[in-house]
């Protein structure tokens, strides 16, 4: 007589969530097709955007990207009013000894004294959480762009392979500490369902990971060239630190062109209301 066997139970705990696992290679591979070209076209100049006297901020690029492949993102700041400075360090072929050095040293140069917003996509957002740690007094705030910071990278994303090849070492075995808890600054991640390269949870965290995640409906490269997810991303950026610190960082052109126009009728007011200085026989 035949027995049948009974499958072992698997207990809930056991089961992995699917936020938690990576995309597939179909994905990944859909993610090139539909969004290289994009990418691509969006290539742009790498000098600061932004008005001149805006608060600093500094973006860094994804893995084998450079800053060329950041000009939107850069763009997208400038016009809610930041002055988006490139890293200024090639493309990025993974972390190596002296990188947070070299980022600090950029924060010098474009902050000058004040704390600068340091926004990473993908692999640069984790540079950005690490150098908050690093420096934690020259940087205002960390905003991560679809970037693996939670987790195994080995099972999480779906390029370590890669990463590994290019950058010469274990994923999970950077050159300098890598930690998942929150920067000792005001923290923001921007993830995706959408995106082809990383689980959503990677990207999210859990609460201790950040001060606040917010879904943004794109690809992961879409977070780097798409305009319309750039400019909810960059509304939800400045509204962030507004609560952060009880007043608007930056001003989109036509936020300030209101807020100019608000002054000069609160000027005209005044003037119209103040005593006449005393006259002298």
């Amino acid at each position: 007589m035949a027995t049948q066997r009974t499958p072992p139970a698997v207990h809930p705990q056991d089961r992995i969530h699917p936020d938690d696992i990576a995309p597939s290679a179909w994905e990944r591979t859909r993610e090139v097709l539909w969004q290289f070209p994009r990418f691509a076209s969006a290539w742009g100049p790498t000098e600061p955007t932004g008005p001149d006297n805006g608060p600093p901020a500094l973006v860094l690029p994804g893995f084998l990207s450079s800053d060329r492949s950041t000009s939107q993102i850069r763009g997208a700041l400038g016009r809610y009013g930041w002055r988006a400075h490139p890293w200024q360090l090639g493309v990025n072929k993974g972390a190596y000894a002296g990188l947070l050095e070299s980022l600090e040293a950029r924060l010098d140069a474009i902050g000058e004294g004040r704390k600068v917003l340091v926004l990473g996509w993908s692999l640069g957002g984790l540079y950005a959480r690490e150098l908050a740690r690093h420096a934690p007094d020259k940087v205002r705030a960390v905003v991560t762009l679809a970037s693996p910071f939670c987790g195994d990278l080995k099972s999480n994303n779906n390029v370590r392979w890669l990463y590994e090849w290019v950058a010469g070492h274990d994923v999970n075995e950077p050159p300098f500490p890598r930690l998942e808890d929150k920067p000792p600054v005001p923290t923001m991640a921007f993830w995706s369902r959408r995106d082809g390269i990383v689980a959503p949870r990677a990207a999210r965290g859990d609460e201790c990971h950040s001060d606040r995640a917010v879904e943004i409906d794109t690809h992961h490269m879409g977070f780097a060239v798409w305009r319309p997810a750039l400019s909810r991303i960059m509304a939800h950026v400045n509204q962030f630190v507004c609560e952060m610190e009880g007043e608007m960082p930056a001003r989109t052109r036509r936020q300030q062109r209101a807020y100019d126009r608000a002054g000069k009728r609160t000027g005209k007011r005044a003037g119209r209301t103040a005593p006449e200085s005393p006259r002298h026989a």
